[in-house]
């Protein structure tokens, strides 16, 4: 009988050594946590290349605006129109007035804040649809925000403007000490202009800017028009906004845009005077 015989080694393995052809690529990061602040940093600590340095993006209020019907929106579009030809623009719309009553039959139900966000998100979407059917004849479109995403800077070579949700897309996610969704149309239209390196922010609304007391309120008589400040002291004030808080929280941090105007856009005029530089509302500075 024969002895026992070596080994063979297992078809399809190489006889040498596996890792002499591994190719690394030397990084202060190899092998260590992306969330070392002082590791990302000297990589990622400095200004981020814009996107789209020459798009302007305006945030339209759905309560503020859309709501109103014909009379509010059909002079808006029509200075939207107007506008075309001097700006490329992403219009973002806002909720309106049926998302609480969304909001109202949610919470009866139970549904958690995540559930309710997109349903609020799809009443911001169809007010976006009938925005851009209305300035369907130039050419513009409704988009959803996968493709503002990934698309937008070849859609806004074949039009001028681009129509899409200002919710931003953060559907199903739980944010805690809120029973509603905290980050909607202002949160997700400044979001979104910051991520893209936009020229500005301009936020229609259907007051002058922000006051010192709700100018609709009980304390209309004391109100006040804030004609300048920064998101910080904006945090301080007590009562509502016409901008969300969580843009207050979110606004020190932005990379690129650093200020945002509140504007009236039931005042002909006002959309153009702001884009075009003019100080015509409240201006809301990063810092």
């Amino acid at each position: 009988m024969s002895g026992p015989s070596s080994p063979r080694p297992k078809r399809g393995l190489a006889m040498t050594n596996p890792t002499s052809s591994i190719k690394h690529v030397t990084s202060a990061l190899a092998r260590q946590t992306l969330l070392d602040g002082s590791l990302t940093s000297p990589v990622a600590g400095g200004q981020p290349i814009p996107l789209l340095p020459w798009l302007r993006v305006v945030k339209i209020g759905g309560r503020a605006i859309m709501d109103r019907g014909r009379e509010a929106i059909l002079p808006l579009v029509d200075e939207l129109r107007r506008l075309l030809p001097e700006y490329r623009l992403l219009i973002l719309t806002g909720a309106g007035v049926r998302a609480r009553h969304v909001y109202s039959v949610g919470l009866d139900l139970g549904l958690p804040v995540g559930s309710l966000a997109p349903l609020a998100a799809s009443e911001a979407g169809q007010n976006g649809t009938i925005l851009a059917s209305l300035l369907a004849p130039e050419g513009v479109s409704y988009v959803d925000r996968p493709t503002v995403a990934n698309q937008l800077g070849i859609h806004l070579m074949a039009a001028r403007a681009v129509v899409s949700s200002a919710f931003p897309p953060y559907h199903t996610h739980e944010f805690p000490d809120s029973r509603l969704p905290i980050h909607r149309g202002d949160t997700g239209a400044f979001l979104v202009a910051d991520a893209l390196g936009a020229a500005g922010l301009v936020i229609v609304e259907d007051v002058d800017g922000i006051y010192t007391e709700d100018p609709q309120g009980p304390k209309a008589g004391e109100a006040r028009l804030i004609a300048e400040t920064t998101a910080s002291e904006l945090a301080k004030a007590p009562g509502p906004l016409p901008v969300d808080r969580a843009l207050l929280d979110i606004m020190p941090r932005a990379r690129h845009v650093k200020s945002v105007q509140v504007i009236n856009g039931l005042v002909p005029g006002r959309l153009t005077a702001a884009l075009r530089g003019q100080h015509v509302g409240t201006v809301l500075h990063a810092h």
